[in-house]
């Protein structure tokens, strides 16, 4: 197993937002986490990456990870894409794709590295405007070019797990088209995902499983052919 997350729970303030988060991803696995806009998702994954203060079991490939500092979870192999773009806005697109890269060994970090599955060529690949703009300043960007960069930088550190957090959100059709072609190559090259997505036909169609959260809890889990046949889970905890 590559995540297992047991009864997982995280406060903001006051706020109980997770009460007992239950969910897991198995290797080479994309599993997507859905439901509507203030349930816990963004904070799930935010919670599993460090970021959250967490009470309850969190576990990478068989070692605890709860409220580890995010650098040595990343060190680990997590790779992480925010919601909010996230980019270095004065350094270049390729300065900003080669932060993505780290060594062996320190921090915390890997030492059992194999050959790297992924490279500047390969990200351009996928998103050949990246290639077009790769000496230009990350803050001149457009939204969805900030958004492929987002997408791309993580890779360049070689995760077994990356959570994506609504990759798809306020962009143009094509780049949308862009964004699912991504999900399906690291779905090819074997690299488990945790996806939030709001455009529930993507999800459906590139993940083995789906989790629905509502009221910081799961409350549904199964195949997506399984989510499909049961309209009142998506009637009560998706649809708007």
């Amino acid at each position: 197993m590559m995540l297992e997350v047991r009864d997982l729970h995280a406060y903001y303030g006051k706020s109980h937002i997770l009460q007992g988060v239950d969910l897991r991803v198995d290797q080479g696995e994309i599993v997507s986490l859905l439901g509507r806009n203030g349930v816990g998702r963004s904070t799930t994954v935010k919670s599993i990456m460090g970021q959250v203060a967490t009470t309850g079991s969190i576990t990478f490939k068989g070692e605890e990870i709860g409220n580890e500092k995010a650098f040595r979870i990343a060190h680990r192999g997590v790779g992480y894409v925010p919601e909010n773009r996230d980019v270095f806005p004065r350094l270049t697109v390729e300065q900003n794709l080669m932060l993505g890269e780290k060594g062996s060994g320190r921090g915390g970090g890997r030492t059992d590295r194999k050959a790297r599955r992924w490279s500047l060529a390969d990200m351009y690949r996928m998103f050949p405007r990246l290639k077009e703009r790769e000496h230009v300043a990350a803050g001149v960007l457009s939204g969805g070019e900030q958004q492929m960069l987002t997408l791309c930088r993580p890779l360049m550190g070689d995760p077994d797990l990356i959570m994506i957090d609504a990759p798809t959100a306020g962009l143009a059709p094509k780049i949308v088209e862009l964004v699912a072609d991504y999900l399906k190559e690291l779905k090819n090259r074997g690299i488990s995902v945790l996806l939030v997505e709001q455009k529930l036909a993507i999800a459906l169609e590139i993940s083995q499983r789906v989790y629905v959260m509502g009221h910081g809890q799961i409350v549904f889990e199964g195949t997506p052919a399984e989510l499909k046949g049961d309209p009142a889970v998506r009637k009560e905890w998706l649809e708007v």
